[in-house]
């Protein structure tokens, strides 16, 4: 059976289920399913069941009222812990000590991915998660370089604490995050020598977008964050007012001796920065190309709404351009949406979910590792021939025909989801992390092959005719945005149907 890159080349041009209807008309299933589908992880049949009957206002309502600000899964027990910074190994460290410090901090960052992961499988609101990963992917930071998972864990809290807040209230909490001072190097920016990170990434990143500043508006607003700091000893946010510039500075032509805080109402207060963050908001569920009217549209919304991200989404969710039959099937499923959305979908419930956080990062999406400042850039993006084969492996391991299978997944970056743990060397083993490694695999596979796909239980929850298309035709509808892109046998027994469905190309698409 074909997995190829091509057909999404196609993807925009493919015939959709639906077209864009009345706002006052009830969803219907096709409709219920798209808007599930782009603001969670897949969705299932009955949660489709549950929105088909409302309209457009009453379906997107019902996803921002159900929103929380907390997870449901409780977090690892090493999350709580207030002495951070005083674990660290000091100056006079072994060489052995940090190594040793580095190996639990990427155990305890694997434990963290998992968790996530957790969250997301069994949160009440997927649209509550689903906004918590876009913001790590706007507001990014990485363990790489903050290297402390439990500054990592409580980013994560503020992002969902906010995450269908006041996008006002979000900013001034990134820029007071720890984790954030020490990836955008604020712990470094001093009066007499600023560091400009924080400074141009909160301008080209996080609010404006490139362009729509000079750099000497950066040199004067990194001045306005010097001082912004953590405690060593607890790795909260602190200011250190003995190393702040309080001159008179000047940005986005604003004079006086401005602080940190006046320079990010200063960002808020111009109007593309509403227009950035509506454009991103398109791309995350629209399509890959905003439409410049609307965007205005929305923005000026979001602006008039003292920027309340629900009253984005809302104006964004209800837009004819969400359900138009052209931005039907136009963004590819991430690799946390292939993995997550699978696993929901298909009902399987895994007694371990580290495994499946390695796969996605197998796939090019290691969660609190994004590649670099700028994030995943998404889209095509997502796939090339080593990804494509990890996300063929991937369904394949999950849908097996055997109760065995022989693939494994391996991370891009084995750094951040491999955990040291400690050695066993059998007698003549010469490399202990090679063991490591070895011992790490078989984990991940035990992870994999816990899941279990219960095909007539699943083909069950359709209401449809009792014969084989009729069910076949159900599956098809649910689990896929736009027509298969091969031909496939209606009659086939469900586990091989199954199969051929989630390994055609349309099931990458969303």
């Amino acid at each position: 059976m074909r997995f190829l890159v091509a057909p999404f080349l196609l993807a925009a041009v493919c015939t959709a289920h639906a077209v864009a209807l009345p706002v006052t008309t009830a969803l219907g299933y096709d409709d219920a399913r798209h808007l599930l589908t782009r603001t969670g992880f897949a969705a299932t049949q009955a949660e489709i069941e549950r929105y088909a009957g409302l309209t457009r206002e009453q379906a997107v309502k019902k996803l921002l009222a159900e929103s929380t600000r907390t997870a449901l899964t409780p977090p690892p027990s090493w999350a709580a812990d207030s002495d951070v910074f005083a674990q660290r190994p000091g100056v006079g460290a072994s060489e052995m000590e940090r190594k040793r410090f580095q190996q639990e901090e990427t155990r305890k960052g694997l434990e963290l991915r998992g968790w996530w992961v957790t969250e997301m499988l069994s949160t009440p609101s997927p649209l509550t998660e689903r906004m918590t990963l876009f913001w790590h992917n706007h507001f990014v930071s990485s363990q790489q370089k903050v290297k402390l998972a439990e500054l990592m864990y409580r980013q994560n809290v503020t992002l969902r604490a906010n995450a269908l807040g006041d996008f006002g209230e979000l900013l001034h909490a990134v820029a007071r995050d720890p984790a954030m001072v020490v990836y955008l190097d604020s712990v470094q920016n001093r009066k007499g020598t600023p560091n400009e990170n924080f400074a141009r990434e909160v301008m080209e990143l996080f609010t404006l977008g490139e362009g729509q500043y000079s750099e000497q508006d950066i040199k004067e607003a990194a001045r306005a964050f010097t001082g912004w700091s953590i405690d060593r000893s607890t790795g909260e946010f602190t200011f250190r007012r003995l190393i702040h510039d309080d001159g008179v500075k000047t940005v986005l032509g604003r004079s006086g001796k401005l602080d940190g805080d006046q320079v990010l109402d200063i960002l808020l207060a111009e109007r593309q920065t509403g227009e950035f963050i509506t454009r991103k908001l398109w791309r995350e569920f629209v399509s890959p190309n905003p439409d410049d009217a609307e965007v205005k549209r929305i923005a000026e919304r979001f602006r008039e709404s003292r920027y309340d991200i629900k009253s984005a989404l809302y104006a964004l969710l209800t837009s004819d351009a969400f359900y138009a039959a052209e931005n039907r099937a136009t963004l590819i499923k991430s690799p946390i949406d292939l993995v997550v959305g699978t696993l929901r979908q298909f009902d399987m419930r895994p007694s371990a979910t580290i495994p499946f956080a390695v796969a996605a990062a197998a796939m090019g999406q290691n969660l609190f590792a994004p590649p670099n400042v700028r994030g995943w850039r998404g889209q095509d993006a997502w796939i090339n021939s080593t990804t494509l084969l990890a996300r063929k492996q991937f369904l394949d391991r999950m849908f097996r025909a055997g109760d065995g299978g022989s693939q494994t997944f391996l991370a891009t970056d084995t750094s951040m989801v491999q955990p040291p743990g400690r050695s066993i060397m059998p007698a003549g083993a010469q490399d202990p992390d090679a063991i490591r490694q070895i011992q790490f695999r078989r984990a991940m596979d035990r992870g994999l092959n816990s899941v279990h796909f219960d095909r007539t239980a699943w083909f069950e929850q359709f209401s449809s005719p009792a014969n084989s298309d009729g069910h076949a035709r159900a599956a098809i509808r649910l689990l896929l945005a736009t027509a298969p892109q091969n031909s496939l046998d209606l009659q086939e027994e469900p586990l091989g149907l199954v199969r051929s469905i989630v390994l055609d190309a349309a099931y990458q698409l969303k």
